[in-house]
């Protein structure tokens, strides 16, 4: 068992993020990987929200947390992991997080959030890279599992920060191709879960919760009205912590 690993953070981002987490086996790699996903993000939809002056949720204090967990949980994993391979995937990230992280500590603006939006998409990219090969490393269907169920809480951010860069007029051409795929990928992916012999009643609840809080999306992207960012930002937030808990309790099955 590794034991906790202190972690030195940015000044600015130091606060509440002192200590690193404790990885304790391949099962809370995969949980924790997945976490760096759902970051990228939530990073991008509190800097919309931060762009459009609304302070629902206190975006601004919230990426400022997600940016020193994303650094942390980077150090971590990387402390932890003994594969090469995923050694190589996540040295990518760390090369792709350093400017994307100097950037975000500029304010936000409409000029530069266009390559903020691509910079956090290639981000997530190699992020998901990397949760692939921890869940390859486990050997294990329940990794996968864990894999599909901490993809979820990526989608309901992304979602979220699609919608939010809408509604801050930033012109995406891939909008409805993207936010199409997303919720595609949510549908199936939450039936998938559903389906599993490791969804235990509790997490069956949970599951049953983050698709009524998904209809909202589905009915959101059915209608032409504009809808405010910060009904956009709790739903997505339901979403998230429920899926958040329901991976933890799939990862807490792998003893």
């Amino acid at each position: 068992m590794k034991k906790a690993i202190k972690i030195v953070l940015l000044p600015s981002l130091i606060s509440s993020f002192a200590f690193a987490i404790e990885i304790k086996n391949l099962s809370v790699a995969v949980d924790v990987a997945g976490k760096q996903r759902m970051f990228t993000q939530r990073m991008l939809k509190d800097y919309a929200m931060v762009g459009l002056e609304n302070n629902f949720g206190n975006p601004g204090e919230d990426l400022k947390k997600i940016m020193g967990s994303f650094d942390n949980h980077l150090a971590s994993l990387r402390k932890f992991n003994t594969d090469p391979a995923t050694e190589e995937s996540l040295a990518k990230v760390r090369v792709l997080w350093d400017p994307i992280q100097l950037a975000l500590n500029e304010p936000p603006s409409k000029d530069k959030a266009g390559k903020m939006q691509e910079d956090l998409e290639a981000l997530l990219k190699q992020s998901n890279e990397a949760v692939g090969l921890f869940a390859k490393q486990t050997g294990k269907a329940s990794g996968e599992i864990i894999n599909i169920s901490g993809r979820q809480r990526m989608l309901s951010q992304r979602m979220a920060s699609l919608y939010m860069l809408k509604v801050w007029g930033i012109d995406d051409p891939q909008f409805k191709t993207k936010m199409t795929k997303a919720m595609d990928l949510y549908r199936t992916s939450l039936e998938k879960l559903k389906k599993s012999e490791m969804s235990t009643p509790e997490i069956t609840i949970l599951l049953n919760k983050s698709g009524k809080a998904f209809r909202f999306f589905e009915v959101m992207n059915k209608s032409s009205s504009k809808f405010i960012p910060t009904l956009i930002y709790k739903k997505s937030n339901e979403m998230l912590k429920d899926m958040n808990t329901a991976t933890g309790l799939y990862a807490a099955q792998e003893k």
